[in-house]
């Protein structure tokens, strides 16, 4: 399994959020680059970088910021927040990234995640199914539908879908373990499944480490590694 950090952005500054409310956001850099260098240097392969101004406005108004990063370190980089249809897809390819997470949009016109999936390939689109009380949240996490996950989930499939990006938004930056029990209810739909949301300690990601087997290949840590909770490389040393 291997650990994702994630790098997101709001105005030009790498921030971290707690469940997502724009209210409860901490700066921890006015250089979202050097950040991304920094996980690099301690032995990220991977990086998950977030728009959230594009996430919550639709507004995408750190390109640039994200350009630089992907141009930066030459490991594969995923980027999501207010993409939602085919130019801005291309556009977000164009910048550098390896693969693109749309999210909104797979609920409102799973039509684009098809156009997608057909032009780049189901390995290069992943789909955030972001959840609260088992429910689907939408539009920067504000909406929260009444649709259940695995019924979004389980179309998601029949259009190509192959990898999904699983968040329990009440458990982001708060602390609180993963959403083992909603990760369980995803494991028959036989995705490839990315965790993230409420990581705190290595022993989170030695029990996600568990489901590798059930899809589970990967899990995002954001607040934990901000935080020192622990370091990246004793992570890494522990279920890579």
């Amino acid at each position: 399994m291997i650990i994702i950090p994630a790098v997101d952005i709001r105005q030009g500054n790498s921030v971290r959020l707690k469940q997502g409310k724009i209210d409860a956001e901490t700066i921890y850099s006015k250089d979202p680059v050097f950040i991304a260098k920094l996980w690099k240097s301690k032995g990220a392969k991977r990086l998950h970088v977030v728009d959230l101004d594009g996430a919550f406005s639709g507004i995408n108004t750190n390109k640039e910021i994200i350009k630089n990063i992907c141009a930066v370190v030459d490991i594969p980089v995923e980027v999501g927040g207010g993409i939602r249809n085919m130019e801005k897809i291309k556009e977000v390819f164009d910048l550098g990234a390896t693969y693109v997470i749309l999210g909104t949009v797979a609920f409102h016109d799973p039509e684009i995640v098809k156009k997608a999936i057909n032009k780049y390939g189901p390995q290069k689109i992943i789909i955030a199914v972001d959840a609260k009380d088992g429910k689907i949240a939408i539009s920067g996490w504000k909406d929260i539908t009444s649709v259940e996950v695995l019924e979004l989930v389980n179309g998601l499939k029949e259009i190509g879908v192959q990898e999904i990006l699983y968040t329990d938004i009440s458990r982001d930056g708060m602390f609180t373990g993963p959403d083992f029990i909603g990760l369980k209810k995803l494991f028959e739909s036989d995705m490839r499944i990315i965790a993230s949301g409420g990581v705190k300690t290595i022993d989170d990601l030695v029990r996600l480490k568990k489901y590798e087997k059930d899809g589970v290949f990967a899990a995002i840590v954001g607040s934990a590694l901000y935080t020192d909770d622990f370091k990246l490389e004793d992570a890494i040393k522990k279920v890579e």
